[in-house]
């Protein structure tokens, strides 16, 4: 079914530890020979694990000096040391740290003028050639199928050249650029053409964002309106793909259509629902000829009859459904997903950003309060990023009007609300906030955060904000990961000493703030695991970023009455800065409570249609075993 040679591995350091050593491998027997490597390299989230990779292999003796680079793409018009540009992002990822030549470099210029343009990439096409050729290129995806930025409708003989950017593109970079209006409308990119010269091409997707586009890429018919599937025609061309990019390939999603299948409970599990969900009939009416219909007869005969797997399913599905999500004190119950003992708990929320807790698990939370039970929340990053400038200059005029009002200080708030207007007037999309706009926006979460937690019942003691430091940049790229990240968290723990830890997950960028807090966390419980404390501890995983488990990956579903959705949707709205941030192409903008409970609704008509009782709402979680 795939039309493309495709290579999966665990996560996106061991792809990118893939590509680099073939990358190694052609540089060190160019060296040798005497030879340039002409490589053509790529920009975003996706490369920045593989140049990690370069530099610490140049660290290591790698030479580059003969290297020669030619880079993708370029926003037009844009200067080089904007935040945003390309050539600064080369730079800071990997052209400073190695020995490579800056006359081998070529990055397409954002500021040719308009007139020059058309001889600029006629150039750049003959400077590829006079070097010699691609040797390797390094590609990733966007999620219209984009390669470079050849949009859709782009041909398979286009060369470099000046395009116009996607709505969807540009939306994709309106993070970067601050909101959508910001973001060029325009780019400078290789062609599909230039592209198809290189004697190999890379093309590496990390997380769950990319899975879809991919399995289209790879699976679908040559096509213009997605460009990447013209890939399928070279004839040396590698998709490298980690778990979560590659899951929505046939083989994996529903490997029992590709061919025989190692009938495991997860894989039994996972077959029945989808068959359920497939024909919309509930678990418990699916027949054996519904199962031979679709190559689900070997599934049937490792549980002897449908109706004895039906049984079998629906039992699972029913025992993870609970109101206690801390447990039901005096119960002997053992097939409840939380154990009734001991209780009360001391149950502990770590929250990647402020509101990601009340988001996707706020009537679970207000459970747990109302149940009795011990609850922390700690909000690991200021969230700071997701202040816009307006709500800043609006909170400090509300700041000065009530100390006018009542005659508070010296007036010496004056001069400094003014530094303020008169940063954000010079402020473009390029210019990094100042530490003093950080704090405050950092501030602004700080207050929205603790107003939602004391709405939820939440003591004002037991709310902790860590302010990791790998966040702490004023841009949507962060750092990496440090031992001081990871300490904070470690120190969280031993204080508090949880019967229970809810932790937020979200899988679709593995450089983005929710893999980076999922990984500290992670390294932190790796400190801690052989400590008694943490030995009778469980750890629950709750999605982030509008995303759901699948229903087949639920160890534990919380039902919300409509009376614990309206109180949810309250603990939400005390969030007022991020009212109205997440916007989709053709959709109506939807606020953060809206899209919550279609959520939540979204999983109970699930849970419903496979034949379980028909909630309101459902909170899904998955049980990590440390």
């Amino acid at each position: 079914m795939e039309n493309i040679k495709t290579v999966t591995l665990k996560n996106s350091e061991e792809g990118s530890h893939f590509v680099a050593q073939k990358i190694k491998k052609l540089i060190e027997d160019n060296n040798v020979a005497g030879k340039s490597t002409v490589l053509g390299l790529a920009t975003g989230s996706t490369p920045v694990p593989l140049y990690r990779q370069l530099v610490k292999m140049h660290k290591n003796g790698l030479d580059f000096s003969r290297v020669k680079t030619f880079n993708l793409d370029e926003y037009y018009p844009i200067e080089p040391d904007a935040m945003q540009s390309y050539h600064r992002f080369m730079k800071e990822n990997l052209f400073d740290h190695v020995n490579i030549l800056p006359e081998h470099i070529r990055i397409p210029d954002g500021t040719i003028p308009v007139h020059a343009i058309e001889e600029y990439c006629r150039k750049y096409e003959q400077d590829i050639q006079d070097a010699g050729g691609i040797d390797i290129q390094i590609l990733g995806i966007g999620r219209t199928g984009h390669i470079g930025f050849n949009e859709p409708g782009s041909s398979n003989t286009s060369l470099t050249r000046l395009v116009t950017l996607d709505k969807k593109t540009r939306i994709d970079a309106a993070g970067d650029f601050r909101n959508e209006e910001n973001v060029p409308r325009t780019a400078i990119t290789m062609g599909v053409g230039t592209i198809f010269k290189a004697r190999e091409i890379c093309l590496m997707a990390w997380g769950e964002n990319k899975a879809e586009i991919v399995s289209k890429a790879v699976e679908g018919a040559v096509t213009y309106k997605i460009p990447a599937t013209f890939l399928q025609e070279h004839p040396n061309t590698t998709f490298v793909l980690d778990e979560l990019a590659s899951s929505n390939l046939l083989r994996i999603k529903t490997p029992w259509l590709a061919g025989d299948c190692d009938w495991d409970e997860a894989m039994i599990l996972k077959a029945t629902c989808w068959l359920s969900q497939k024909l919309k009939k509930p678990v418990l009416k699916l027949t054996d000829e519904d199962y031979n219909n679709y190559n689900l007869s070997e599934l049937v005969a490792t549980k002897g009859s449908s109706y004895e797997l039906n049984l079998d399913i629906f039992r699972r599905l029913r025992d993870t459904i609970t109101g206690w999500p801390g447990g039901k004190p005096g119960t002997q119950d053992e097939r409840r997903p939380e154990r009734a003992e001991p209780f009360p708990k001391k149950s502990l929320v770590l929250s990647p950003h402020p509101d990601d807790e009340v988001n996707a698990m706020g009537g679970t939370l207000i459970r747990l309060v109302d149940q009795g039970h011990e609850v922390h929340v700690a909000y690991q990053t200021s969230g700071s990023v997701g202040v816009v400038d307006d709500d800043v200059v609006n909170q400090l005029n509300f700041v000065k009007e009530v100390a006018d009002y009542f005659k508070v200080g010296d007036g010496g708030f004056d001069h400094y609300l003014d530094e303020i207007k008169t940063f954000f007037l010079k402020k473009n999309a390029s210019t990094e906030d100042s530490e003093s706009v950080k704090e405050i926006k950092g501030l602004i979460r700080k207050v929205e955060a603790r107003a939602s937690c004391r709405y939820c019942g939440v003591s004002k003691n037991s709310v902790h904000f860590l302010d990791m430091p790998f966040y702490q940049t004023g841009k949507k790229q962060k750092k990496a990961i440090s031992d001081e990240d990871v300490q904070m968290i470690v120190d969280l723990l031993r204080k508090i000493k949880p019967h229970q830890v809810f932790m937020g997950v979200d899988q679709s960028d593995p450089n983005g703030t929710y893999q980076l807090t999922y990984d500290a966390t992670l390294l932190a419980f790796q400190e801690v695991k052989e400590e008694s404390w943490f030995k009778d501890c469980w750890v629950w995983m709750y999605r982030c970023n509008d995303k759901e488990w699948s229903v087949a990956e639920v160890d534990m579903a919380v039902p919300l009455s409509p009376e614990e959705s309206m109180r949810k949707r309250q603990s939400i709205v005390k969030h007022k800065s991020q009212i109205e941030k997440v916007f989709f192409p053709g959709e109506e903008t939807k606020e953060a409570w809206q899209r919550s409970e279609e959520r939540n609704r979204g999983m109970a008509k699930i849970y419903d249609q496979l034949g379980l009782p028909d909630y309101e709402g459902i909170e899904v979680f998955r049980r990590l075993m440390v």
